[in-house]
C-alpha cells in the first residue's frame, strides 16, 4: 500500500466534522463514529491506520466490545484530529489542496514537484526491459486512440471497427506531446469559455420562471453538498467508496521492475535493445487503479485529463504472455502516475486492448484485481456499448430509441467481461462516451453520407442522457494518429423498381429542385458557433477544404470542411424538421384566393358580334359569335385574360356566353385554375389545368385571346395500360396558347375528380354554365326548406310533415342528431370533477422533484373531451305564422323528445361503462329546437320491436341507436316506455322514412332491402408493407376487400399476416424485387409462389416506410437520390402498373409536412398524371373507437369511372388537444370533408373500457396462453372478445424489466398523471439484491432556485450555468439522474415512467413499451408493469382473436406498426358505399334505357 502521511483536510469534510462534533446531526453515536472514520480515512497517519486495524480485529474476534472499540476509535480520532488542526498547513507532498479541479489549474505544480524522472513523457526516461524490435513492431497500431493528461476528453473507438488489424505508434511518449502542453491548457481555458458561452446562450433563450410561492416564502439557508475527495472527486461518505488494499512486501517500483530479467526477452549479452526508440510495452494483470490517498477510482472519467495523478499497482508480464493469471509476473506497486489511457481495436474477439501510458513504459490490461473488478467492468461496459450501437446504427439509421434499447437489452454480453446483461441504465450511464464515438465515426465518413449522429435514435438519446455535442476534437488530435476510413456496411434499401412514369416525374422535377436548393444553402448558416468544432479552424486536408480557395482550390463546392461538420446544428435541424407542425409556425392564408377576386388587365381591343341575337332576355342580347382583333370567338372556346400583376402567369377561362346590356360588351367566365394554385404548387405540369367551380361576368375588353383547353379524357383500356406510358408530358410542344385538362378540383378539401357530367337544355345552350348550376345546387341543398303543409288548426304555427335540409329529408317520427348544447336534461349528471392533481403538502425532502409539476393538465387525460351528439326524435316540424309574413325564410322549428344516454341519467359515466354505446332511454321530456341546428339523422327503436337482434341491428350500420326503458328524471326511476313511444316506431316502420342520402345515413327498410340486393363484390386486394394485417383487417370487417396477396419483408410481421389470413399469398420479400419480376413478365417467384398480374388487383393498400428522408432537412444530390429510392416511390411505381380500382397510402401525420410537403405534392402528383381522381386528409384513429390517440395521414384515390371516396365522418368525440387536423401546404390550410369536427355520435372509448376486464400479471409474465377469469365489462369489451366463445386469453405478456426499472415502476403511484417526478428518494432493496442509492443534490439550479427545506435542486455543475462535469453523474438511484439533469429543457420530461388513467387513452402505441422511451405512459392504472402485448392490441382495436408471431418484442413491433383496423374498417365502408352508390347510378340507367326500348 502507498505510504500514507497525514495530509490537511478540505473544508468540507472540516465543517461535517464540526456538524458531527456539535449536534451529532441527529445520529445514533455509533453512526456518528462510522461517518466520522469515512471522512477521514484517507487522511490519517501511517501509525492510526495501523491501530485502527488492531481495534477492527480485535471487535471481529470479539476480544472486544463494540462501546469498548467505539470509545477507543473516539479517542484515537480525537488526538489524530486535534493534532492535524496545530500541526498541518494544507500542503502535503508538494500539492497544494484543491476541491474543484474545473476552478484551478494545479495538476502542473503537482507533476513539477515530482522526481525529473516522472516530470513528463518527454523527458529523458530510464531503460526498460528489453526485447526485440521485431516483437514491438508488431503490437504497435495507428487506429489505437490515447487519452493524455492535460487532453479534453477520451478516446475514440474507431479502430473497433477496421477488418484490418492496424499499427500504434506512441508519439506522446517520444517527446512529442511536451511542446505542446502550453498550447493544450489553452486550448482547455478556451473549451471552458466556449461551453460558458452556449450554457449562457441557452439561459437566454428560457427565461427562467420562479415559482410563486417560492418568491413569498422566506428561503432557508442552503444545505452543505456532501463532501468529495478533491482528487478522485467520489463522495467521501459513500459506501461504494473503496481504499486500495497495500501492495505485497515483494513488489517493486517501477523502474526497478522494468529491469528485471523475467521481463527482458534477450540476454544481456545480445544487440538490438539499444536501437529501440519507443517506450517497453507489457502486459499487467491483477491491477488497481488509485489515487494519491488510495481510494481506487476509473480512469476513464476524465481526472487524467485533468492532471489528476493516478497510479496502478499490479503484476507486470512479458507482452508475449497471453496467461491473465499471476504466475510469471513481476508484483509492482505505484506505477505511474499514468499519462495517458488508450483503446486500440478489438483483439480478435470481443474485447478491445485497453492500455496506459507513464513515463516509463506502456502497458496493456488484462484482468483487474478482485477488488478493481466492478469499476473496471463499468470502462469495458461502455467500451462494448459503443461497438454495439455503432455497428446497430450502421446497418439500421432509422431505428427509433426503444429499437436501440431493445438491441442493447437483447444482446448477450460476451463471455469473460464482468457483467451479465445490458440495461437502460447501462445505456445512459455511458451515453456521452458513445455519442462520442458515433460522432467520431461520423467524422470518419464521406462527405455525403448522412450522419449517424442526426438519426432520431441518436437524437432522442442526446436530450435524454443530457450529452455535450462536439467537445472531444481536442483529444483527438493526441489520440488518433492515423485514423482509418472505416468498412461502411452499404446494405440499405435496394435500388427502387419504378415504372418510367414514375421516375420521368421525379427525375424532370428534382433535377431543377436540387439546382434551386443549392442556390438557397449558399446563404443558410450551417454553424451553431459555440461547440468546439465550430470554434476550430478549417483543417486544410479533407476533400472539402482542398476546394476551397484559400487552400488553391476552385472554390465551387461551397462545402464546410468535413472536420468541421457541427453536431449540434446537425442535429437541431433534424429535430426541427420532423416535429414542425406547420399550422403552428406558419403564416396561413386562410381561403385560397378566388381567380374572381384576382385584378385582371383590360386590354384595347376591336370587338364586334359575329351575326345575329340568338335570344333577348331582359336588356340582354345573347350572341354565339364574337370577333376580337380579328379572332372569331364563340361560345364554349377556351380565352386567356391578363392579369395586373405581369409576374403571375394568364387566366385561363372557357366562354359559357356571350351579351350586351347597359354594361357593354359581356362575357360569362368559367374559370379554369393552374397547377400551381392547387395543392401540387410547383411540382404540377405547367401545361394542365383543372376545371373549378369559380365563374364570373367580365367585359370582353379583358379578353387576350383565343386558346386551346384540349379534354384529357381516359382511354378505354386505361386499366390494362398501366406502366406503359413512357412519356411525362401530354402536350409536346409549350406553344403558350396549348393545355389540357382531365379533372375538377376542389380547392377546400383538396380534391381532384372526374368532372361531373352536365347536360345543357337545349333551349340554354347559349348561356349554360355548369359552375352556376353546381353552385346553386350545393346552396339549395344547404338552406333549410319545408314540404307538405299538413291541415292542422293553430293561431300561431303552420305544421309541415317534411323539412329538407343538406340533401336529407326529415318528418316526424325520425330520430335527429343535436348539437351537446343544443338542451340539457332535468338530472344533473355526476360529471367528473376537474380535479387539481397536483398536492400542495408535499414532503420535498422525499419527493424532490414533485415541485415540477406546476400544470394541472394530465396527459392522455379525456376531462376536456366533449360529450357526444344529443339525440332526439321529431315530433312536430312548424314555423310561426308571424315569421311566414316576411320576404325572408321562413324560421324552421322542430318540437322533439329528448333522449337520454346513460351517462346523462343520476348514474353518471358509471351508469354508461357497462351498457352498449348505441343504448337510449326513452323520456317524455320536449324541447323546440331550431332545424337548422340538426347535425344529421339517425334510428332509434325500441328493442323489443325489432325483427332481429340488438346485435345484429346494432352491426347493420352506424347511427343506429335502440332503447329497451324510459327514464323519470323526477323520481330518477327506470320504467317500461309508454305507448306512444313504441307506436310512433311501429307506424312509422317503413313509412315516408325519407331518402336517407349520404353517408351512414339510415334508410326506409324498401332502401335497405335495395342495399342488400346491390350487395358490392369483394375487391380482390393486394397489401403492400402489410405488416401483421391492421389494414386488411379493418378491410374484411367492412365486407368490402378480399385480401389475396401480401407483401411483407420482416418475417415475424409475415409470419402473423399468414396465422389470420390463410387464404392469402404472402410474399416475404423485397417489394422492388416482385415488382420486377411481375414488369418483367414473370407469373412466378422463386418459391413457386403465384404473382398477380396486371388487371387481377382490384384494390392497393399500404404504408410505406418512409424513414429514410424523414430526417433530411432539404433535398439535394444526396437526398434526392435517397427519395428516389424510397419505397414511396416503389409503392406508387404498383400502383402504375397495376391500376387498381382504388388506392389507399396510409402514413405518419407528418407525411404530408415531409420536406415542405414535397412528399405530398409528388405523390399527388404521380397519381394526377397516371389519371387517378385523389385526395389526401389527416384522421384520429380515437374518433372511430379506439382508446388512443393516433393521427395518421391517408391519401385516397379511385380509378376514371369510379366514385372518389370521402373521408368517414367520426364516430366518437375524442380530446380537443388531438383532434387538430388541418394541414398547411404552401402556407394554406386544408381540412377534410368531415364535417363533424370536435362532435360524434358516441362518448369516447377509454382505457378502462379496452383492458379493466384483463386478468392481473407481473412484471415480466410470459404465458401465452391463460384464462380470462371473468366476463366482459364494457361494450367495447364484448366486441373485441367476439360473438364466439373463447376461454383462452393469448399474448397477455408483458416485457421483464430490470430490477431497478421494476422498482422505479413499484413507486410510482396510483393517482391519474403520476409520473417520475413523483418518486420518492431513498434506498430501496432490489429483486437481484443490491440496493440503490439516493440521488444527490449537490448544485445550486438557476432556473428552480432551492426548495422549501433549502435544499440544492442542482445535480449537474450545468444547473448552474457552467458546462457539465462527468464526476456529477450518478447511477442506481431510484430517481433517475438524467431526468433532472435535462428536465429544465425538456418539459420536465412530463410522462416519462408515467401511467395510464383509467378513464383517459393511450398515448400512440410504440413498437416497445419503455418508461423512459418516446411514449413514456406505458404504465398499468394499477399494476407495477409496462402494458402488454395484448393489452397494446385492444388499444389498436384488434380483435382478441388476432394472432401474432414471434417473440414477445417481435409481437409488440407488430401491434405498434399496425394500422388500427377500426380505423380501417370506417374507410372501408366508404369505399362500399362509392360502389353501392355508382351500382345504383348504373342501375337506374339501365332502367331509364329499358323505358326508351318500351317506348320506341
Amino acid at each position: 500500500m502507498p505510504a500514507k502521511t497525514a495530509r490537511s483536510l478540505p473544508e468540507d469534510v472540516r465543517k461535517r466534522l464540526q456538524v458531527l462534533d456539535k449536534d451529532g446531526d441527529g445520529l445514533t453515536d455509533e453512526e456518528c463514529v462510522k461517518e466520522k472514520l469515512s471522512l477521514v480515512h484517507g487522511y490519517l497517519k501511517a501509525d492510526a491506520q495501523v491501530q485502527l486495524s488492531s481495534l477492527e480485529s480485535k471487535l471481529k474476534k470479539e476480544e472486544l466490545s463494540v462501546e469498548g472499540y467505539l470509545t477507543k476509535v473516539k479517542a484515537l480520532l480525537g488526538q489524530e484530529l486535534s493534532a492535524e488542526n496545530g500541526e498541518l498547513n494544507g500542503q502535503a507532498n508538494g500539492c497544494a489542496e484543491n476541491g474543484e479541479h474545473s476552478d484551478d489549474h494545479n495538476g502542473e505544480a503537482a507533476m513539477e514537484s515530482q522526481d525529473e524522472g516522472v516530470k513528463s513523457p518527454g523527458a529523458a526516461k530510464p531503460r526498460g526491459g528489453r526485447r526485440s524490435k521485431t516483437e514491438g513492431d508488431a503490437k504497435k497500431s495507428p487506429v489505437s486512440s490515447r487519452v493524455t493528461r492535460n487532453s479534453a476528453r477520451q478516446p475514440t473507438i474507431l479502430s473497433m471497427f477496421s477488418k484490418v488489424p492496424a499499427k500504434r505508434k506512441s508519439d506522446e511518449a517520444n517527446g512529442v506531446e511536451e511542446p505542446k502542453a502550453k498550447e493544450e491548457e489553452e486550448q482547455e481555458e478556451e473549451e471552458k469559455s466556449q461551453d460558458e458561452k452556449r450554457l449562457k446562450i441557452e439561459s437566454e433563450e428560457k427565461p427562467e420562471t420562479k415559482d410563486a410561492a417560492m418568491e413569498k416564502k422566506p428561503v432557508p439557508p442552503a444545505k452543505t453538498p456532501p463532501p468529495k475527495c478533491p482528487d478522485c472527486r467520489q463522495y467521501l461518505d459513500d459506501s461504494d467508496l473503496k481504499f486500495f488494499q497495500g501492495d505485497p512486501d515483494n513488489a517493486l517500483d517501477e523502474p526497478e521492475m522494468l529491469t528485471d530479467e523475467r521481463l527482458s526477452l534477450f540476454d544481456a549479452n545480445e544487440d538490438g535493445f539499444e536501437s529501440y526508440e519507443d517506450l517497453p510495452q507489457h502486459k499487467i494483470t491483477n491491477f488497481s487503479v488509485y489515487d494519491k490517498r488510495g481510494h481506487l477510482c476509473p480512469f476513464d472519467s476524465g481526472l487524467i485529463e485533468k492532471n489528476v495523478e493516478l497510479y496502478f499497482s499490479c503484476a507486470v508480464k512479458p507482452i508475449y504472455d497471453d496467461n491473465p493469471c499471476m504466475d510469471g509476473g513481476v508484483p509492482a506497486k505505484k506505477l505511474g502516475p499514468i499519462n495517458a489511457w488508450w483503446i486500440t481495436g478489438f483483439d480478435g474477439g470481443e474485447k478491445a486492448l485497453i492500455g496506459f501510458t507513464t513515463a516509463f513504459a506502456d502497458y496493456i490490461l488484462m484482468d483487474p484485481s478482485e477488488e478493481y473488478a466492478p469499476i473496471f467492468a463499468l470502462m469495458q461496459e461502455k467500451i462494448y456499448m459503443s461497438k454495439i450501437v455503432v455497428e446497430f446504427l450502421q446497418k439500421n439509421p432509422e431505428v427509433n430509441y426503444e429499437d436501440l434499447l431493445n438491441k442493447i437489452e437483447t444482446t448477450v454480453p460476451p463471455a469473460g467481461l464482468n457483467f451479465n446483461r445490458f440495461t437502460e441504465d447501462t445505456l445512459l450511464r455511458h451515453a456521452q462516451f458513445v455519442v462520442e464515438q458515433v460522432e467520431s465515426y461520423d467524422e470518419a465518413g464521406d462527405s455525403d453520407e448522412q450522419p449517424i449522429i442526426v438519426t432520431p435514435c441518436m437524437r432522442d438519446l442526446i436530450k435524454l442522457a443530457g450529452v455535450t455535442l462536439g467537445k472531444r476534437r481536442a483529444a483527438r488530435r493526441q489520440a488518433i494518429r492515423h485514423p482509418t476510413k472505416i468498412e461502411k456496411d452499404n446494405k440499405g434499401p435496394t435500388k427502387a423498381t419504378t415504372t418510367k412514369l414514375v421516375y420521368q416525374i421525379f427525375d424532370t422535377f428534382f433535377s431543377d429542385q436540387i439546382e434551386q436548393d443549392d442556390k438557397e444553402n449558399v446563404t443558410k448558416r450551417r454553424r451553431c458557433g459555440v461547440c468546439e468544432v465550430c470554434q476550430a479552424p478549417d483543417c486544410g486536408k479533407c476533400t472539402a477544404c482542398q476546394d476551397m480557395i484559400k487552400f488553391g482550390g476552385s472554390g465551387r463546392s461551397k462545402q464546410a470542411c468535413m472536420k468541421r461538420r457541427c453536431p449540434n446544428l446537425a442535429v437541431k435541424e433534424a429535430e426541427d424538421d420532423e416535429n414542425m407542425e406547420e399550422e403552428d409556425v406558419l403564416p396561413v392564408k386562410i381561403t385560397p384566393k378566388k381567380m374572381s377576386q384576382a385584378k385582371k388587365k383590360q386590354s384595347k381591343s376591336k370587338l364586334s358580334w359575329v351575326g345575329e341575337p340568338v335570344k333577348t332576355m331582359g336588356q340582354k342580347d345573347y350572341y354565339m359569335k364574337v370577333c376580337v382583333e380579328e379572332e372569331i370567338l364563340e361560345v364554349g372556346d377556351c380565352v386567356s385574360v391578363s392579369p395586373v400583376d405581369p409576374s403571375h402567369p394568364l387566366y385561363l377561362a372557357r366562354i359559357t356566353a356571350l351579351w350586351e346590356d347597359n354594361n357593354g360588351k359581356m362575357f360569362h367566365a368559367h374559370w379554369f385554375c393552374r397547377g400551381t394554385d392547387t395543392v401540387l404548387g410547383e411540382s404540377s405540369d405547367p401545361l394542365e389545368l383543372f376545371l373549378v367551380d369559380e365563374c364570373e361576368d367580365m367585359q370582353l375588353s379583358y379578353v387576350q385571346r383565343k386558346v386551346n383547353v384540349m379534354y384529357k379524357a381516359p382511354s378505354n383500356n386505361w386499366a390494362m395500360e398501366g406502366g406503359m406510358d413512357n412519356e411525362i408530358k401530354v402536350i409536346d410542344d409549350d406553344d403558350g396558347k396549348s393545355f389540357f385538362y382531365q379533372l375538377w378540383y376542389e380547392p377546400e378539401y383538396a380534391r381532384f375528380e372526374t368532372p361531373p357530367k352536365v347536360t345543357p337544355p337545349e333551349d340554354r345552350k347559349f348561356m349554360f354554365c355548369a359552375s352556376c348550376t353546381r353552385q346553386d345546387e350545393v346552396a339549395a341543398q344547404q338552406t333549410p326548406r319545408v314540404e307538405e303543409p299538413l291541415d292542422l288548426e293553430h293561431d300561431s304555427k303552420v305544421f309541415y310533415a317534411m323539412a329538407c335540409l343538406r340533401g336529407e329529408q326529415y318528418r316526424a317520427g325520425d330520430g335527429v342528431y343535436m348539437p351537446s348544447d343544443a338542451f340539457s336534461f332535468n338530472v344533473k349528471a355526476a360529471s367528473p370533477v376537474k380535479r387539481p392533481h397536483r398536492k400542495e403538502d408535499v414532503d420535498e425532502e422525499l419527493y424532490p422533484e414533485y415541485y415540477r409539476k406546476s400544470s394541472d393538465y394530465i396527459k392522455g387525460s379525456n376531462l376536456d373531451a366533449p360529450e357526444p351528439f344529443r339525440v332526439g326524435r321529431i315530433k312536430e316540424i312548424f314555423c310561426s305564422k308571424r315569421g311566414m309574413s316576411k320576404t325572408s325564410e321562413p324560421e324552421i322549428k322542430l318540437r322533439i323528445y329528448k333522449f337520454y344516454r346513460p351517462e346523462n341519467t343520476h348514474k353518471g359515466l358509471k351508469g354508461g361503462y357497462h351498457t352498449d354505446i348505441n343504448m337510449l332511454y326513452w323520456s317524455d321530456e320536449e324541447v323546440t329546437v331550431d332545424f337548422k341546428d340538426v347535425q344529421g339523422r339517425c334510428t332509434v327503436e325500441y328493442g323489443e320491436d325489432l325483427i332481429e337482434t340488438v346485435q345484429e341491428y346494432s352491426s347493420g350500420g352506424h347511427d343506429r341507436f335502440y332503447f329497451l326503458e324510459a327514464y323519470n328524471a323526477k323520481t330518477k326511476s327506470f320504467e317500461d316506455p309508454p305507448n306512444h313511444a313504441r307506436s310512433v316506431v311501429q307506424k312509422g316502420k317503413g313509412k315516408g322514412k325519407g331518402k336517407g342520402k349520404g353517408k351512414g345515413k339510415s334508410s326506409s327498410p324498401q332502401e335497405q332491402q335495395e342495399a342488400q340486393d346491390l350487395k358490392p363484390q369483394k375487391l380482390r386486394t393486394l397489401d403492400v408493407f402489410s405488416g401483421c394485417g391492421g389494414l386488411s383487417e379493418g378491410f374484411h370487417q367492412a365486407d368490402i376487400a378480399e385480401t389475396l396477396w401480401a407483401i411483407e419483408m420482416w418475417d415475424p410481421a409475415a409470419q402473423a399476416f399468414r396465422l389470420n389470413n390463410p387464404g392469402t399469398t404472402v410474399f416475404t420479400e423485397d417489394c422492388n424485387v416482385l415488382l420486377k419480376l411481375v414488369m418483367s413478365g414473370e407469373k412466378t417467384n422463386s418459391l413457386g409462389q403465384k404473382l398477380p398480374q396486371k388487371g387481377d388487383v382490384e384494390m392497393l393498400c399500404g404504408g410505406p416506410p418512409c424513414q429514410g428522408f424523414s430526417g433530411m432537412n432539404r433535398f439535394n444530390s444526396r437526398t434526392y437520390s435517397k427519395f428516389k429510392n424510397s419505397l414511396v416511390v416503389s409503392y406508387l411505381s404498383y400502383c402504375d402498373y397495376y391500376r387498381p380500382k382504388f388506392f389507399l397510402l396510409e402514413n405518419v401525420r407528418n407525411f404530408v409536412s415531409f420536406k415542405r410537403s414535397m412528399v405530398l405534392k409528388l405523390t399527388l402528383r404521380c397519381l394526377v398524371r397516371m389519371g387517378y381522381q385523389c385526395t389526401f386528409g389527416v384522421l384520429q384513429a380515437g374518433q372511430y373507437g379506439v382508446a388512443q390517440t393516433r393521427r395518421r395521414a391517408i391519401i385516397l384515390a379511385a380509378a376514371p369511372g369510379e366514385k372518389l371516396p370521402k373521408y368517414p365522418e367520426p364516430l366518437h368525440v375524442f380530446a380537443p388537444r388531438a383532434c387538430s387536423l388541418s394541414v398547411v401546404v404552401d402556407e394554406k390550410r386544408y381540412v377534410g370533408n368531415i364535417t363533424r369536427i370536435g362532435c360524434g355520435a358516441y362518448r369516447t372509448i377509454t382505457v378502462r373500457d379496452a383492458m379493466s376486464d384483463l386478468p392481473e400479471i407481473r412484471n415480466g409474465a410470459s404465458g401465452l396462453e391463460i384464462s380470462y377469469n371473468g366476463e366482459p365489462q364494457s361494450w367495447f369489451q364484448r366486441q373485441i372478445r367476439g360473438s364466439q366463445y373463447q376461454p383462452i386469453l393469448r399474448d397477455h405478456i408483458c416485457k421483464d424489466m430490470s430490477a431497478l426499472v421494476a422498482a422505479r415502476m413499484r413507486h410510482i403511484p396510483l393517482a391519474p398523471g403520476s409520473d417520475w417526478r413523483d418518486l420518492p428518494n431513498i434506498e430501496v432493496r432490489l429483486s437481484d439484491g443490491t440496493t440503490t442509492k439516493k440521488l444527490r443534490y449537490t448544485h445550486p439550479d438557476k432556473k428552480n432556485g432551492r426548495s422549501s427545506t433549502g435544499a440544492l435542486r442542482g445535480v449537474c455543475t450545468c444547473a448552474g450555468g457552467k458546462p457539465c462535469d462527468p464526476a456529477d453523474r450518478q447511477f442506481n438511484t431510484l430517481i433517475p439522474w438524467c431526468l433532472p439533469h435535462t428536465g429544465n429543457r425538456h418539459n420536465h420530461w412530463a410522462g416519462l415512467y408515467g401511467r395510464l388513467e383509467w378513464d383517459g387513452f393511450f398515448s400512440t402505441t410504440v413498437t416497445n413499451p419503455e418508461p423512459m422511451g418516446k411514449q413514456g405512459r406505458v404504465l398499468h392504472p394499477e399494476q407495477h408493469r409496462v402494458v402488454s402485448v395484448r393489452e397494446c392490441a385492444r388499444s389498436q382495436g384488434f380483435p382478441d382473436t388476432y394472432r401474432f408471431f414471434g417473440n414477445i418484442l417481435d409481437k409488440h413491433r407488430q401491434v405498434g406498426n399496425a394500422v388500427p383496423p377500426p380505423l380501417a374498417k370506417a374507410i372501408g365502408l366508404e369505399i362500399k358505399q362509392c360502389l353501392l352508390e355508382k351500382m345504383k347510378e348504373s342501375s337506374a340507367e339501365n332502367v331509364k334505357q329499358e323505358n326508351v326500348y318500351m317506348a320506341d
